[in-house]
């Protein structure tokens, strides 16, 4: 039975190769997310510790953008909300202890980090995702007092302390709880132009974190069966959490449609799914988070489960797990898988897994492929084999984020272009037609009857082409933000001799 699996990823990724089609008779864009966790809390990725001045708070996100594109990544997805607190000004929370140095002081001179990020994102074509935890309140990594404003102190009622370890959780099932998460993620999206909102795989804690004692919500239980509830606490966990997340889902659709939702759940499901296969932790029974249920309802716009595990590693081998959650996805979202590049495979393998996992998520995902990398630190060192392996090997080229055609498919209108020859140099000026501003223009080159493309963010509307007498034809595209490509703009450069 495994032999048979294995033989059928490996056909899978062979045909991943195949080149991308289209009807105009120009090879389309290649299409794949390419996104790097930016992870906020202790200061994992950045800033790189806490009270750095302004200034080297953003030549840090500089040179993190600047990496994703060298990379040819096309998405960030930044840790706004690590604990009940804030990377941006805002009226809810208290600004974040990883920041300043201190929880509830703002930056000096004042900016806001998420402003700066969503512009400088954009500017060089890249996604910005505002990653959110939901439920976090406390962090033992945090080492100053806790602001005024923090829901700790605010709202103590809503606030669980887990053991003495530092952490502190708000109640999921408290509606107060439920209403001020909600209201939190609902104002970043109504204020800032992000392209997502990202949740990880925190909901209920995990058991360590309280000593492996069980949640403390025997109150809040109790009053729910008092009051006619009939669920079990398992599932009244879930329910809550369920309902949470479809609340999200549906509140940032009705503000901004564009914005994408996605989870990053605990890899396995549960296990022994697949039968056989799978890790002993029970993220349904432990985290109550039904990562299943919300693919197969269509409450999520991706889902990236963190598959942190070898393809050679049998129980939770990577492309049986990924496989597995592929079958689950019974509305046709975008599945975009967790890559640890700073696990174990660095040690084993090197950039080998990496690559061969990537390749794997084209054979088994290849409508609109994608992987999300945990995380930036490990892409911003030096190092040459595993960098080189990326860039050289499935990320030689760029591409745009896969489209997401259940928020919408009308196309942007035609680009208009002009152009001016020059001896050798061709200059390719565009602009776009209609309402609908797009997020992307796609510049396609034939040179040597080969066709490439290089892809430029919104603000860029000209380049120069060295045409060399080799290349014949070029076309321009227009993409929106839920990825839908216009028409290509075409200009032939032999009937212009």
């Amino acid at each position: 039975m495994r032999k048979w699996l294995l033989g059928i990823f490996i056909l899978l990724v062979l045909l991943s190769t195949v080149a991308w089609a289209s009807k105009d008779g120009i090879p389309a864009a290649q299409r794949e997310m390419r996104a790097a966790w930016v992870a906020t809390v202790a200061n994992i990725d950045w800033p790189s510790k806490p009270g750095i001045s302004v200034e080297e708070q953003k030549n840090e996100a500089i040179k993190i953008l600047d990496r994703v594109k060298e990379l040819n990544m096309n998405a960030v997805v930044l840790q706004v909300r690590p604990q009940g607190d804030a990377l941006y000004k805002s009226d809810l929370e208290p600004w974040s202890y990883y920041l300043t140095g201190q929880q509830g002081k703002a930056p000096e001179p004042f900016y806001d980090p998420l402003e700066f990020w969503v512009k400088e994102a954009h500017a060089r074509g890249l996604e910005l995702h505002a990653w959110f935890n939901p439920y976090r309140a406390g962090h033992p990594a945090m080492k100053s007092e806790i602001s005024d404003k923090s829901i700790i102190k605010t709202k103590p009622n809503c606030v669980r302390k887990l053991a003495e370890e530092g952490y502190y959780w708000m109640d999921p099932a408290m509606k107060e709880v439920q209403d001020f998460s909600y209201a939190v993620v609902l104002d970043v999206v109504k204020r800032y132009d992000i392209d997502g909102v990202h949740f990880d795989d925190y909901f209920y804690p995990y058991a360590e974190y309280n000593k492996g004692k069980d949640f403390p919500d025997d109150d809040i239980y109790q009053k729910y069966k008092k009051n006619g509830g009939k669920l079990e606490r398992g599932d009244w966990r879930r329910d809550v959490v369920n309902k949470f997340v479809k609340r999200v889902y549906l509140g940032i659709k009705k503000v901004k449609p564009f914005v994408k939702f996605g989870i990053s759940p605990f890899g396995t499901y549960r296990p022994n799914c697949p039968e056989g296969y799978g890790s002993s932790f029970d993220q349904y029974a432990t985290l109550y988070a039904d990562a299943k249920l919300w693919l197969n309802k269509g409450w999520v716009d991706y889902l990236s489960p963190q598959l942190y595990w070898a393809i050679s590693r049998v129980p939770v081998s990577y492309p049986v797990i990924l496989g597995w959650w592929v079958s689950e996805n019974k509305k046709a979202r975008n599945i975009w898988p967790g890559l640890n590049v700073s696990g174990e495979k660095e040690h084993k393998e090197g950039p080998s897994e990496t690559v061969n996992q990537v390749m794997v998520t084209r054979g088994l995902v290849p409508k609109g492929p994608g992987n999300l990398m945990f995380s930036m630190k490990r892409l911003m060192k030096n190092d040459t084999t595993f960098i080189k392996g990326i860039v050289d090997g499935p990320y030689k080229v760029q591409a745009l984020v896969p489209a997401s055609p259940w928020l919408g498919k009308k196309a942007p209108s035609m680009p208009a272009i002009k152009t001016e020859l020059k001896d050798s140099s061709l200059t390719v000026n565009w602009q776009f037609k209609g309402k609908k501003e797009p997020f992307h223009y796609v510049l396609y080159i034939k040179k040597n009857d080969k066709w490439s493309w290089q892809i430029f963010p919104a603000s860029t509307m000209q380049t120069v082409v060295n045409i060399g007498g080799k290349v014949t034809e070029i076309a321009v595209s227009a993409v929106d933000r839920l990825g839908n490509e216009s028409k290509k703009a075409v200009y032939k450069i032999e009937e212009q001799k």
